[in-house]
């Protein structure tokens, strides 16, 4: 923290507390010196501080990275302040231009309408339902009308706007950029005056349209809001960035045991990062917890424990112990208590359409693939014989370690 510092109100350990759970993990906190002055008079005065994240509900597409910016609301929300988590429904008609080097096609509003329910059970999940104020910017938005809109436009410059890198690099390279693309800041930006805002959370990657609410507000004659922004988390390879595409995620609506298996299949060194992003543990029961590993504790402890927190967090504490013993039975070679069960018809029926019949294989070609690298069992036993047949009877199915199906064949 800057020593020298002035502010009206008295920097407490209090203030001081909020500051480093503010910084923990984060990217960028802009200005530092304001933020540290918006706490002082928040604890002076008995004020909570207006804490805004913004959200499009594009498709969904909902993984444990997304929810890092979430957890850091929650963080906030635990000393007190007012968190708004903003749905963009008149933003997404729009379609934001950020990081893109082409025009993102805007949502419907019947899309929207259907991602946005999604969007609301992703934040339950995390912010304390009972103390989160739910908006949707169309509230402002919609009633400003054609007048508006261009009163509003008055107030920033082409210049500025092309500062950004994705407009210039898109300009420089002749590729088109169309004028409703400019509204899409502009019309974050009001959001913030709209909700009077103190902070505004986003990605690296919305730092522009971030700052462009400090801009208006000053405009409409409003304290600007502080922004601060939170790294990418890197998925389950510990190398790119989480993402469906790359099939390095951990998906919030997957099943328990999937999830906690997921997590510790990470690396030691990546578990720590996890730990300060996506973990509630204090800073400093992180440091104790990677001490001891470092003096010789084994790192699969700290990871296990990182594993049921985050599938407690989406299941329950009862799911996260099963999914730990789960994982223990299949480490054993065990089958899991609770398995799909699968009827089907036909008998005899080949080793390859069994397995797509029961969904353990996308196609019969893939399930030739997996019997040929060993991953397919029938009751615990390795098959090798691509032309096997089964006839009728019930048999557990495995494939790989997570994959299991009991089968009865008639």
């Amino acid at each position: 923290m800057n020593q020298a510092l002035v502010t009206k109100y008295p920097v407490t350990d209090r203030v001081k507390m909020a500051l480093a759970t503010t910084l923990r993990g984060c990217e960028e906190l802009i200005p530092e010196n304001d933020w540290i002055q918006k706490l002082a008079k928040s604890e002076a005065t008995g004020v909570p501080l207006r804490i805004k994240l913004g959200l499009d509900p594009t498709a969904p597409d909902i993984h444990v990275g997304h929810t890092v910016v979430l957890n850091k609301m929650r963080q906030l929300q635990d000393l007190g302040h007012t968190v708004i988590f903003l749905i963009g429904d008149f933003t997404s008609l729009i379609g934001d231009p950020s990081g893109r080097n082409s025009t993102r096609p805007p949502l419907t509003p019947e899309q929207i309408k259907v991602n946005a329910e999604t969007y609301r059970a992703q934040a339950d999940k995390i912010l304390d339902p009972s103390k989160t104020e739910l908006r949707y910017n169309s509230e402002w938005s919609e009633p400003l009308g054609a007048t508006g809109m261009i009163q509003l436009a008055s107030r920033y410059t082409v210049a500025r706007m092309m500062e950004r890198n994705d407009f210039n690099d898109r300009f420089k390279a002749g590729t088109p950029i169309s004028v409703h693309e400019f509204l899409y800041p502009l019309m974050q930006g009001y959001d913030s005056v709209a909700l009077k805002s103190d902070l505004e959370l986003g990605g690296t990657d919305q730092k522009f349209n971030l700052l462009m609410g400090r801009h208006l507000q000053q405009e409409y004659g409003q304290e600007p809001q502080c922004i601060l922004t939170m790294p990418l988390l890197e998925g389950l390879d510990g190398i790119d960035k989480m993402s469906k595409s790359k099939n390095n995620y951990i998906g919030i609506s997957e099943d328990a045991n999937t999830m906690f298996a997921k997590v510790l299949s990470i690396s030691d060194v990546l578990m720590w990062k996890w730990y300060t992003l996506l973990s509630f543990k204090s800073e400093a029961d992180i440091a104790a917890l990677k001490a001891e590993v470092e003096g010789g504790r084994n790192p699969k402890d700290a990871k296990v424990a990182l594993a049921k927190e985050i599938t407690a967090r989406f299941h329950s504490a009862a799911a996260a112990e099963a999914a730990e013993q789960d994982f223990i039975n299949r480490s054993k070679g065990g089958v899991p208590d609770e398995i799909p069960e699968v009827s089907l018809t036909g008998a005899p029926m080949g080793i390859g359409a069994l397995l797509k019949a029961a969904g353990l294989a996308p196609s019969g070609s893939e399930a030739t693939r997996l019997i040929d690298g060993g991953g397919v069992r029938v009751d615990s036993s390795v098959v090798s014989d691509k032309a096997l047949k089964l006839a009728a009877g019930t048999y557990v199915l495995q494939v790989g370690k997570r994959k299991f199906a009991r089968v009865t064949l008639g």
